[in-house]
């Protein structure tokens, strides 16, 4: 649902895994129209980043 939120709207998804300036910033690339698509190339890195961090953070909890 993030993926699709990322590719759409790709400034909500910052705001999604808690990186409301990221959020902004996205914000304001996506209101040009060349900007665009680069925001939505980020939102979705950013996206995979959040999604490898959480991994990682569950598999250390689950180590120790």
């Amino acid at each position: 649902m993030r993926l699709l939120l990322a590719l759409i709207l790709p400034w909500l998804s910052f705001f999604t895994i808690g990186r409301p300036m990221a959020g902004v910033i996205c914000l304001i690339l996506q209101l040009t129209v060349i900007g665009w698509l680069p925001a939505a190339i980020w939102a979705v890195y950013s996206l995979s980043q959040y999604n490898t961090d959480k991994k990682i953070e569950q598999a250390l909890q689950q180590r120790s």
